[in-house]
């Protein structure tokens, strides 16, 4: 049986447009929802990323309706 390798493994981390197709919304709402506090984001020097398993809980936030701010 063929071991799984590190490269097999979804990232972690992921960049702003990939979180924002991940959640299928635009960059500019990504944006907003990081500088609201809404959507976590982890600085690495000047990249910025978003950890997989904040995606995660942002949604499960907004299915629970817990969602701070307006509904969009």
């Amino acid at each position: 049986m063929e071991q799984p390798s590190l490269f097999d493994q979804p990232p972690i981390l992921l960049t702003i447009p990939e979180a924002a197709r991940l959640l299928a919304i635009g960059r500019t709402l990504t944006y907003e929802l990081i500088a609201a506090g809404e959507l976590e984001v982890v600085h690495i020097n000047r990249a910025a990323r978003v950890p997989l398993d904040a995606v995660h809980a942002f949604v499960d936030r907004r299915r629970a309706g817990d969602g701070v701010g307006g509904s969009r």
